[in-house]
């Protein structure tokens, strides 16, 4: 499996649901950091790092919508589909004791979460 470089990659849950939540990653080095927003998510951030296999391991936070905060820390594991779409499967851990998996992939570009300031709350 090639490793990805994350620099600039938008990511959605599979099959692209509409107003689903999207992230736009971003990379220096083995740095990962990602903000995301839309759907039920006024805006969130992720921090964290890649190893050689491309495996994310980070922390994040989100603001909802409806005003609730979510915070915890998760894994991403890369994948290639055999049509060449980059997805990630993540397993998260979130501070209310909340754990789950969840899988997000690749998406156009223009797809990208709105920059929180656009927003209204």
């Amino acid at each position: 499996m090639d490793v990805p470089n994350y620099d600039g990659r938008v990511f959605r849950p599979v099959g692209n649901p509409p107003d689903a939540p999207t992230g736009r990653y971003h990379q220096n080095g083995k740095l990962i950091w990602a903000e995301f927003g839309g759907g039920r998510l006024y805006f969130g951030r992720l921090v964290g790092t890649c190893d050689d296999t491309g495996t994310i391991t980070a922390t994040y936070c989100q603001l909802a919508t409806d005003g609730t905060a979510t915070a915890g820390k998760l894994t991403s594991v890369p994948s290639w589909t055999p049509d060449g779409t980059l997805t990630l499967t993540e397993h998260y851990h979130r501070l209310d004791g909340a754990t789950g998996t969840s899988t997000i992939e690749e998406v156009d570009p223009s797809l990208g979460p709105p920059p929180p300031d656009s927003l209204s709350g």
